[in-house]
């Protein structure tokens, strides 16, 4: 441990580590809880060093109390420390990575050293996907009334000569998908020289849909002294490779929620007879509820089926997948997020990147194999300290993931279905 941070503790590369060819990987039982036992973690905003211009906006917004990976991370972001951070859906990550960088690029503003050079960002966000992209740029875009710096956002899915329109010109921050990141900095619409600190938001998701080669290629075009950081509520295999393959010097720092559900989340399990799904189903949507509801099943096959069960039954409700038409997904959000349509339906596609106040409910039709997902999709509600509520449709073949679900980290309360005599 380097005697100039004493509160920390560092992961690097062992000696020889890429010569020998070793897969290097943190374990999570060894993943720092930071500060260290014993030291006082902030509590609120004003009692970070931001730029009084941030703290205004943060309270104007009525935005005071930090969530735990904020306390935790946003010290060691405004340190300009590298940074591996795994915390639960809906923990307030966001935020945690948006604060530092604005803070740091005005500050380089106000010292004179301004943003004069085209296709030049100093800021970058790596998402997995548009929907994830457009959240994250509005929250930019929220907290830069004061700052006047300027954001853009590069997604897939838009048109390649609308990306190249919206990096021409002088900005600060860039949000963007890996994939049309890259044609744009092999086309030379874009550089990276320029760069300060790069962000991966949800780590986990962005190796699932395989870009890994990606986002390896893009941070080694990034100057070698950039801040780097790491965000993701899993700290999956695919994960531990990452952070040892891309960080040499990071501080981990992982939430005592991480890896389960957050408190104010509470759960039902209920039984499906055979044949019965669709009136098991039925009835729970009947029930009183004071927000949407999003429900998953595992195959855009199951999630036609659904929609259409639902419509003939009087339910109506709007449908979100992958290869759904770009358009009309985003139409489809646009009437959920907007309370227009009350139900819907998606697949893991819709279980990450989603941020909507308003999802009371998640009900799973069809549960995932894999807790990881499970944790994915139920962090749609409950968020920012939020009550919520999750409603899995149970049978035998769910057994195993239930067997996970029982150890405690999500607190199940059974509520058995019984057939009408």
């Amino acid at each position: 441990m380097r005697e100039d941070t004493p509160e920390w503790r560092l992961f690097a590369h062992p000696p020889n580590a890429r010569r020998r060819g070793l897969s290097l990987r943190i374990a999570p039982a060894a993943i720092a809880r930071v500060p260290a036992p014993g030291a006082p973690l902030p509590t609120t905003f004003a009692e970070l060093a931001l730029l009084p211009s941030l703290l205004g906006t943060l309270a104007a917004r009525e935005l005071v109390t930090l969530t735990e990976i904020q306390a935790r991370a946003l010290p060691l972001m405004l340190e300009r420390r590298s940074v591996v951070a795994i915390a639960e859906t809906g923990s307030g990550k966001t935020l945690t990575y948006v604060l530092p960088i604005l803070d740091r690029l005005k500050r380089m503003e106000e010292d004179g050293n301004r943003a004069e050079d085209e296709r030049e960002p100093r800021a970058l966000v790596i998402v997995p996907t548009r929907e994830l992209g457009e959240q994250v740029a509005l929250v930019f875009k929220t907290l830069t009334h004061d700052t006047r710096l300027r954001v853009r956002a590069v997604l897939g899915g838009q048109k390649l000569r609308q990306n190249k329109e919206t990096v021409a010109g002088v900005f600060e921050v860039l949000v963007a998908t890996p994939g049309r990141l890259e044609k744009l900095i092999d086309s030379e619409q874009l550089s990276l020289a320029a760069i300060r600190i790069v962000i991966l938001d949800e780590a986990d998701q962005l190796l699932d849909l395989g870009f890994l080669p990606q986002v390896i290629s893009v941070v080694r075009a990034c100057p070698s002294q950039r801040q780097l950081a790491l965000f993701s509520a899993t700290m999956s295999a695919g994960v531990q490779e990452l952070v040892g393959r891309m960080f040499s010097d990071a501080i981990a720092v992982e939430t005592t929620g991480s890896q389960k559900v957050v408190p104010s989340l509470r759960t039902r399990h209920v039984d499906v007879p055979d044949g019965r799904r669709s009136e098991v189903l039925q009835r729970i949507l009947a029930e009183p509820t004071s927000g949407g509801t999003i429900l998953f099943a595992n195959t855009r096959d199951q999630c036609e089926s659904l929609a259409t069960m639902l419509r003939d039954a009087g339910w109506p409700c709007v449908v979100h997948r992958g290869d759904t038409d770009a358009v009309e997904r985003r139409q489809n959000l646009r009437a959920f997020r907007e309370s227009r349509q009350g139900l819907l339906i998606t697949t893991d596609i819709g279980s990450r990147g989603l941020d909507i106040d308003h999802v009371a409910r998640v009900i799973n039709v069809h549960l995932p194999r894999e807790l990881e997902n499970y944790l994915h999709r139920v962090g749609r509600t409950a968020r920012a300290g939020k009550e919520g509520l999750v409603v899995n449709l149970v049978t035998p073949r769910d057994a195993p993931l239930l067997a996970q679900l029982g150890d405690g980290s999500v607190a199940p309360q059974p509520v058995r279905h019984r057939r009408q005599r």
